[in-house]
């Protein structure tokens, strides 16, 4: 690793963590004030006059650190750091420019670090199907995020978004507080992240959405499906070469207020379809078993999926409707012929200041199984038995896949407004769907802050 990348983890952690304890020194928006929105502070009260002005500006820090308790594939303890940065503004051009009901967004993110699933939790030759560092992926590497432009018509009833953005900011759409990646955002990203591109990943995409009333709204969108977007040299590439296709997600969604204490919930039903060639997992040209011939890979002329995501707050604590108990679901299914998972089931729970002293702290606990296509495991037996291996520990042996678990339990400390320490517990079972791999404990801290 670059001497740099090795400093600003580091650096990054001093940032945040030792700031926090300078807030009793300072005075409300003052620079590293536990009252103030921002790390940095109000900037003597600039910031706040430029917001009102219709300037928007954020510099967000992500950190998360894992050590390997016990378990894995290669059970030597060690640790490892991830981390990201965001810079963006959000610009209201209506108060700058006098445009009626029109936004600009641009964010720049940069990852560095090292994955402990990758260098500990997984046999190499499958890989984890899930991540006990969400932040890390993607290429360690500066990326254009956001650049786009939205403007709403009808009094808001119509809302049109062009540039550059991923699906998952406004499909699939799930918080991000579990440092698990199967709890962590769109899932449908996660499973088929070959041609749906999470967050930091960018492409040329256009997502307009009918709110029909306060409480259900439909959306369609069409996003490039060009896979020289996720190699990391491309960062910041505009040009249209190398595109395949296109990704045409649908989605209804209704965001009720339940009981007398309007308590918030979402509902999200969705469908993806890809217009690129997807090759067949196990069929050859012929029909037959690839493994077994050796021949090309049948193709096929798209690829398709559905989800649905749920969220609601069932409780509030002693009245207020801004703590209590909420309940998350995530279900995903993808196509049998050309995807090597097959489904995703995740539930758990968040309760918002469980404890009178601490009303802003959070608990969440989770549980997520992410299933390989069984033609994938098929297919990799046989791949064995033409390479006459069944020794597990023979180079050469194909790890045979089925059904990865993963659980989470966090507890989320509000340090001060802008920033949050999640201290987690994980825990993976058959990690890469693996049975021969040790199930994992990993230890896990989550830092979110907004300076």
């Amino acid at each position: 690793m670059h001497k740099n990348n090795k400093i600003r983890p580091a650096l990054g952690c001093l940032l945040a963590l030792g700031a926090a304890g300078m807030t009793g020194l300072a005075q409300a928006d003052d620079a590293f004030s536990a009252d103030s929105k921002w790390g940095l502070g109000d900037w003597g009260g600039t910031r706040t006059e430029l917001l009102e002005k219709g300037y928007d500006f954020k510099l967000d820090y992500v950190g998360e650190a894992a050590g390997n308790l016990h378990g894995g594939y290669d059970d030597d303890k060690t640790a490892r750091y991830s981390d990201q940065w965001a810079l963006g503004t959000h610009l209201d051009l209506q108060k700058i420019l006098g445009w009626q009901a029109a936004e600009f967004q641009l964010t720049v993110t940069e990852r560095s670090g090292r994955n402990l699933s990758n260098d500990r939790i997984s046999d190499p030759r499958a890989g984890q199907l899930s991540s006990v560092q969400e932040v890390w992926g993607r290429g360690q590497t500066w990326r254009l995020t956001q650049m786009w432009y939205k403007q709403q018509f009808f009094d808001g009833a119509l809302d049109v978004k062009v540039g550059r953005f991923g699906e998952g900011e406004d499909f699939n759409s799930f918080p991000c507080d579990f440092q698990n990646l199967a709890f962590c955002g769109s899932q449908v990203g996660n499973w088929v992240g070959g041609i749906w591109y999470n967050w930091p990943v960018s492409q040329w995409a256009m997502r307009v959405k009918y709110n029909i009333n306060p409480e259900w709204f439909v959306q369609v969108g069409a996003y490039e499906q060009n896979p020289s977007y996720l190699e990391t040299g491309n960062g910041f590439k505009l040009s249209g070469s190398g595109t395949q296709g296109a990704i045409l997600p649908v989605e209804v969604v209704w965001s009720p207020k339940v009981g007398p204490q309007q308590l918030p919930g979402e509902y999200r039903l969705g469908y993806y379809y890809s217009t690129a060639k997807a090759d067949d997992v196990y069929e050859d040209v012929n029909g037959q078993p690839q493994a077994l011939t050796g021949e090309p890979f049948k193709s096929h002329d798209s690829k398709h999926g559905w989800w649905v995501v749920a969220q609601q707050q069932v409780t509030a604590h002693n009245g207020d409707a801004s703590r209590g108990l909420s309940l998350f679901a995530n279900f995903t299914v993808h196509d049998e012929a050309t995807n090597t998972v097959q489904d995703y089931q995740q539930v758990g729970l968040v309760y918002k200041g469980l404890f009178d002293g601490r009303p802003k702290d959070d608990i969440g606990l989770g549980f997520a199984r992410i299933h390989i296509n069984d033609d994938v495991t098929k297919r990799q037996e046989q791949l064995n038995a033409v390479n006459g291996v069944s020794d597990y520990d023979n180079p050469l042996f194909q790890p045979v896949q089925d059904t990865e678990y993963d659980a989470e339990l966090y507890y989320g400390v509000h340090v001060t407004n802008w920033l949050t320490v999640r201290p987690n517990l994980q825990y993976i079972k058959h990690p890469g769907g693996v049975d021969e791999v040790d199930n994992a404990l990993v230890a896990g801290l989550k830092i979110q802050s907004t300076f």
